[in-house]
């Protein structure tokens, strides 16, 4: 099955303002471009991946992009992650794509070898779901067709993806994939990051090196 990968990449200065209070931004911008660096280094090496497709406005992130092998969409609204999925959708259908994975910029840990297990393990499911640690938001979608449900990323869209591929008709599944469960969108997602990363060395190395020079963020992971 011809399998694309569809990458939604912010511009750099509109990335990450959730974390605003904790990080000052131009630490934000290179936190971004160090992520999603090593997500499209990762990306290369799933097993049943058959191209990358980066949907962006940033010009280094498109840079970084071709460096790495992927084809790049321009995003000419940044109308958020869903519109630029969507475009992504698009452009793998017109290559001849028979499934999707959408996957964020924001989970550098990111395994090549798990990712690879969710293709392996999709079966019979039209939409998979990879939800984010916390279990309410979505942090990778498998979609095969491409166009069997319209994404809809945001707060509370685990439970929209599961409630469209109902509708849809389609079986639906829930995947567990702990490397993509590592987005970072909170000073607490940051620290559990950091964490993550100490235990598997090697992995998301621009990632690991900008966290190594930044502080680390006061009262993260208290409750």
């Amino acid at each position: 099955m011809v399998t694309a990968a569809v990458l939604p990449i912010k511009t750099f200065a509109r990335a990450k303002h959730r974390l605003s209070e904790a990080v000052d931004v131009p630490d934000r911008r290179a936190l971004a471009e160090a992520m999603v660096g090593d997500v499209l280094d990762a990306l290369p090496e799933v097993p049943g991946l058959d191209r990358v497709i980066a949907v962006t406005a940033e010009p280094r992130a498109a840079a970084a992009a071709r460096e790495a092998g992927a084809e790049v969409v321009h995003d000419p609204d940044e109308a958020g992650q869903s519109a630029a999925a969507l475009i992504g959708i698009d452009a793998a259908l017109a290559a001849g794509c028979e499934r999707v994975l959408l996957v964020p910029g924001d989970c550098p840990a990111l395994d090549p070898g798990e990712v690879g297990g969710l293709l392996a393990r999709q079966g019979r499911a039209g939409v998979v779901i990879v939800p984010d640690r916390h279990g309410a938001g979505t942090n990778a979608l498998l979609l095969a067709p491409p166009g069997v449900i319209e994404p809809s990323f945001g707060p509370g869209s685990f439970a929209r993806h599961a409630a469209r591929a109902h509708a849809a008709g389609t079986v639906v599944r829930v995947a567990e994939v702990r490397s993509l469960g590592l987005d970072v969108d909170t000073p607490d997602d940051l620290q559990a990051l950091r964490e993550a990363l100490a235990g598997r060395p090697g992995a998301a190395p621009r990632t690991r090196e900008l966290l190594a020079r930044m502080p680390a963020v006061a009262g993260a992971g208290r409750a």
